[in-house]
């Protein structure tokens, strides 16, 4: 049998990827699994329990103490080589204690009954140093305590299972099917992977012990015209990063989808420049998530609307509390935003948050109006005035997490979405709508300001429509807006049918800074007289 050069590069690399890895990926699950100690093991539940004696005997009122052992995988291919192959994992210990109202937090990774011991002693150390500093002591919202019960993200494959090879190869061949479409310069192409199994015990009686695994396939795609004076990129941005298992590389479909991705980049070279002015704008779900994710996800994080959280990425538009919840209009009537972290698939579903609270669906902006904010036990107890007030209980909507066993826990992110309209009208259903406007699909770059009120978002195609159908592509768009005049203007939705799941694998906040997942869920939308930006370049 023959081989052409072709197939010895891609064997060559595959090869190259084996080397790299090491002997791991002969066991792939089985390695990790032998390298560190289960998260939930008996053993690792009675270390736990000497941080607790540790805690309670140093005049700890409330201690928690999290151990997680994580792993990571990533995968990088450009055209036909791989460019890297990484594969971390750490294990390790936190506990956090509540003294006197204050927190202390320490970590170790060395899992022995006196270094734990003398961990906890460091926590208790530093919870009282910061109780003489600080102006009001913590009060934690009730939770029902007593939390046991493992949760695992419902995948089918796991990723550490598939071997590197395997995965190359996959990678490999969606490169070639892009390079295959005429003006296609460059592809690259990757896969990220993240299994976390974690345990959580805290002084109030919960043992939860969770296994969370992350997948997030990509490829990005770069024409360039034939007399190299213009480039364009198609990022796979409609392939949203889940919380799923190696079925997502499978049902994501970028291997077939790859040629499609590759058209769409050629296209933009011959599309007509934008004439700036107002339009009327429809997103599809997979640009709009992350106009979701800057303009409500991060502004209804109570803690910067307090001005708690303000070195990444400033504070918020929506505060303060007291003059903006129940009264702010946020957007348009058919505006509802909820957070949860039950969606399954999503980046943000737990089975319990890091303070053993389980998550509940909950209401943001209802018709238009904001009416709530992501909270933790901590939180919640700030805002108790007004949940009374509104004759709601005061409680912690389960939005506590910390991104390794060496972290503090803090207020993170749920998915945060935009819920479906009452017709059902899809993708198509809106374009008929329109009688000159712009469609935009995927994500591109963007801008906002420190208090997320002023911003410009791009995207990843952009399509003419006139007269109730798309008539060709533009380039160099961007939309401007300002964030409520923004979502006032949203005057129609998609159904149930054309609600899409979007995403950010590397949400990051505080400081120092830490890494969340959070996925948000959104339909189709269309905005009325949206400002439009040309931002190509002029001689």
């Amino acid at each position: 049998m023959t081989h052409s050069r072709r197939d010895f590069v891609k064997t060559s690399a595959a090869v190259a990827a084996t080397t790299a890895i090491g002997n791991r990926i002969l066991t792939a699950g089985d390695a990790f699994a032998s390298s560190v100690p289960s998260a939930g093991d008996p053993a690792i539940k009675a270390l736990m329990q000497v941080a607790l004696d540790v805690a309670k005997s140093g005049g700890a009122g409330y201690a928690d103490v999290r151990v997680s052992a994580r792993r990571q995988q990533n995968v990088n291919t450009r055209e036909r080589i791989v460019q890297g192959v990484s594969d971390t994992d750490t294990f390790g210990l936190g506990v956090r204690t509540l003294v006197d109202g204050a927190w202390g937090f320490a970590a170790t990774s060395v899992l022995t009954k006196d270094s734990i011991a003398a961990t906890t002693r460091s926590a208790l150390d530093q919870a009282k140093a910061n109780r003489a500093s600080q102006l009001k002591p913590v009060v934690l919202a009730p939770t029902p305590g007593n939390q046991v019960g493992e949760w695992k993200s419902p995948i089918k494959t796991d990723p550490f299972t598939v071997s590197i090879p395997d995965k190359v190869a996959l990678l490999l061949a969606a490169n070639e099917a892009a390079l295959k479409v005429k003006g296609v310069r460059n592809v690259s192409s990757s896969m990220f992977f993240l299994r976390e199994e974690k345990t959580l015990m805290t002084s109030d009686g919960s043992y939860i012990v969770q296994t969370i695994y992350r997948t997030s396939p990509s490829i990005s795609i770069t024409a360039v015209s034939s007399d190299f004076t213009d480039f364009q990129t198609r990022a796979s941005s409609d392939i949203a990063p889940m919380g799923l298992g190696y079925e997502w590389v499978t049902d994501s479909r970028m291997l077939e989808r790859a040629p499609e991705f590759a058209a769409d980049a050629v296209a933009k070279l011959s599309a007509k420049p934008v004439e700036p002015g107002r339009y009327d704008l429809l997103l599809h779900p997979s640009n709009m998530w992350l106009t979701i994710h800057e303009t409500v996800a991060h502004p209804t994080e109570l803690d910067r609307a307090l001005g708690f959280e303000a070195n990444y990425a400033g504070t918020s538009f929506v505060a303060p509390p007291d003059q903006v919840l129940g009264k702010l209009k946020f957007g348009s009537d058919v505006m509802n935003i909820v957070g949860d972290r039950e969606q399954p698939g999503s980046l943000g579903a737990i089975g319990w948050d890091d303070e053993a609270v389980k998550p509940t669906k909950f209401d943001i902006i209802k018709n238009g109006v904001f009416v709530d904010y992501q909270t933790t036990r901590e939180q919640a107890s700030m805002l108790s005035d007004y949940y009374k007030k509104a004759n709601k209980p005061v409680k912690s909507y389960g939005c506590s997490y910390a991104q390794s066993w060496s972290d503090v826990q803090f207020q993170r992110m749920p998915n945060v979405s935009l819920q479906p309209g009452k017709n059902d009208w899809s993708w198509n259903d809106l374009v008929g709508q329109m009688d000159k406007g712009i469609a935009i699909v995927g994500d591109g770059s963007f801008s906002i300001d420190q208090q997320r009120y002023n911003g410009q978002f791009a995207g990843q195609v952009f399509y003419e429509v006139k007269g109730g159908k798309i008539v060709g592509q533009l380039k160099d768009v961007a939309y401007q807006f300002k964030t409520p005049l923004f979502w006032g203007s949203m005057r129609a939705i998609g159904g149930a049918k054309s609600y899409e799941l979007g995403g950010a694998f590397g949400d990051a906040k505080g400081q120092p800074g830490q890494s969340n997942s959070v996925s948000h869920g959104c339909v189709p939308a269309i905005f009325t007289e949206c400002n439009i930006l040309n931002t190509g370049r002029k001689a």
